[in-house]
């Protein structure tokens, strides 16, 4: 690939990302809903049912890993509704017209739900931090931790995007991208696996937002990581390279008809 052609496809990605950007700002409610659903899942499970849920710690430091990766899951949700819109509205007809490559519209709705994403977990850290949360992570912790999130995110929403192209419409979005909301519930997020029928405990350890919870858990509170760390990280690069080539795939497939 020529210097001019690189050029020319950071150029593009550039813009569609700030278009989605300012999309993504001027959506107001979305990102209004993104940050309350946590907020409101937060203080049902602290204030409600945490004093009835055993975890050997301050249920607050235990359930606020789990929430922080159900902020992801909105964020990511609000991403493939998006793409669904421009699919179906004749945005990408327009789109089509011009020398712009096809996946720089992806990388553009990816970019906003990473920023999207990045505020409304900033304001439920704060929020959690005002309801009893209270960490012992040091700074290489908290950017571990970060470092981990990001990943997650950035992978949940190549998968998201890859949902938004096959949509036909912005609830059928909505309605494909309801497991990445539903998952989280069947994980370590809100009570330990061993608290969980026996023909569940299997299904809540080995699917991949368990160890990514953990990894982040043991990061910000201590306790142990083991090899939840690797693989949190496997689960996150294969996911994120799975959804970025299907999410392409898909779109240059739907675009050439």
């Amino acid at each position: 690939m020529s210097h001019q052609s690189v050029a020319a496809a950071l150029s593009d990605t550039a813009t569609m990302i700030d278009r989605s950007v300012r999309l993504a700002r001027r959506n107001a409610d979305t990102l209004f809903a993104a940050i309350l659903l946590p907020l409101l899942m937060m203080a049902l499970f602290v204030y409600v049912f945490g004093g009835a849920i055993s975890t050997g710690t301050q249920y607050v430091n235990y359930v606020v890993p789990g929430i922080l990766l159900l902020t992801t899951g909105y964020g990511a949700a609000s991403t493939a509704m998006a793409v669904a819109d421009d699919m179906s509205t004749g945005m990408i007809d327009r789109l089509r017209s011009l020398p712009i490559r096809s996946v720089a519209v992806l990388t553009g709705h990816v970019a906003a739900s990473v920023a999207r994403n990045a505020t409304a977990t900033a304001i439920v850290v704060l929020a959690a931090l005002a309801m009893g949360f209270r960490p012992n992570a040091g700074v290489g912790e908290w950017f571990a931790a970060i470092g981990l999130l990001l990943l997650y995110v950035v992978a949940l929403s190549w998968l998201a995007a890859g949902l938004g192209v096959i949509a036909r419409s912005v609830e059928s979005a909505s309605t494909l991208s309801f497991f990445m909301l539903f998952l989280p519930y069947l994980s370590s997020a809100f009570v330990p696996p061993d608290t969980m029928p026996a023909w569940l405990r299997p299904v809540s350890t080995h699917q991949p937002i368990t160890p990514v919870i953990e990894t982040v858990r043991g990061f910000l509170t201590g306790t142990p990581v083991g090899n939840n760390g690797i693989r949190a990280l496997v689960w996150c690069c294969g996911l994120l390279l799975f959804s970025v080539v299907l999410a392409t795939s898909l779109y240059r497939k739907r675009t050439r008809r």
